[in-house]
């Protein structure tokens, strides 16, 4: 075998092998970046029920991003992501786009509450609605009616076949507030008797260094008030903590072994609390 022809079609292979490779480096530099992940959808809520109170708004929670594109100082209120045609809220002037900040003017501070609050208003009742609006206050004021009911025709008949329903899964939610540093959840009446209370916020874990576990609040404890304020929801007893983190202490009651006990919590620097609450829904058998 020729020696030269070696050597030149090894040097072919070798230059070979370096153009590929700066070729394939060229190509990872012109390809475009990943696109970014969508951001979770907010958690909406619709209430009303036939016959019952009825404003007429769909609901979204308001988080840290979603306050600063609409423009608010604080992160607290609810964003109304839809308003139904015909309804008091239209005839009051609300907007998809605008944050109920007060109801009557009591703060709102997520949308468990604000149903609540519509809900135990009588039909028929003015009240007050503090909004912002592209980052603008404003009250407006709307007339709670009733959703009707449309009736059925006069000859209408159906036959209902028989129908076996599955187990249906529970739904329950759960809270971890970055203040006080616990994951709690809802009591329906059935826990609720369990744990020996009327109304209340279980709490289903503590993290560490926080101000709970400093406190000495622990897995199992059902919270009943937080300053003197009940709470009945994950999101209520967060805007209490919220309220009440404005001290330097404050006074948690709750409910242990079938014992009501009245903690101090002492309010940690904000520099050492971790980041904002979130809601998480899970499902369970």
């Amino acid at each position: 075998m020729n020696f030269d022809v070696t050597k030149n079609a090894l040097l072919a292979m070798a230059l070979f092998a370096a153009t590929a490779a700066a070729q394939d480096q060229d190509f990872a530099q012109l390809a475009p970046p990943p696109a970014p992940l969508a951001p979770p959808a907010p958690r909406v809520f619709e209430f009303s029920t036939p016959g019952g109170t009825y404003l007429g708004v769909s609901l979204a929670e308001i988080d840290a991003n979603r306050a600063k594109e609409l423009k608010l100082r604080e992160d607290y209120g609810v964003e109304i992501t839809r308003v139904e045609d015909g309804s008091p809220a239209e005839k009051a002037g609300v907007k998809p786009g605008d944050v109920v900040l007060e109801y009557n003017g009591q703060r709102v501070e997520g949308m468990e509450q604000f149903g609540r609050m519509v809900r135990e208003t009588p039909q028929g009742r003015e009240v007050k609605l503090t909004i912002s609006r592209d980052g603008a206050p404003q009250t407006l004021t709307a007339m709670l009616s009733s959703r009707k009911v449309r009736p059925f025709p006069e000859n209408f008949h159906f036959d209902m076949p028989e129908i076996r329903m599955p187990d249906i899964p529970q739904i329950y939610t759960t809270l971890r507030t970055a203040r006080l540093g616990v994951e709690a959840e809802s009591l329906g009446p059935q826990l609720s008797e369990y744990f020996g209370v009327k109304e209340g916020v279980l709490v289903r874990s503590v993290r560490e260094n926080t101000a709970a576990q400093k406190a000495g609040i622990k897995a199992g404890d059902v919270i009943t008030k937080v300053d003197g304020m009940p709470v009945t929801s994950p999101s209520e007893l967060s805007g209490a903590v919220r309220s009440a983190s404005a001290k330097k202490t404050y006074t948690l009651e709750l409910t242990r072994d079938h014992k009501p006990q009245t903690i101090t919590v002492t309010v940690e620097d904000s520099s050492e609390r971790s980041p904002r609450s979130r809601a998480v829904r899970n499902v369970t058998n």
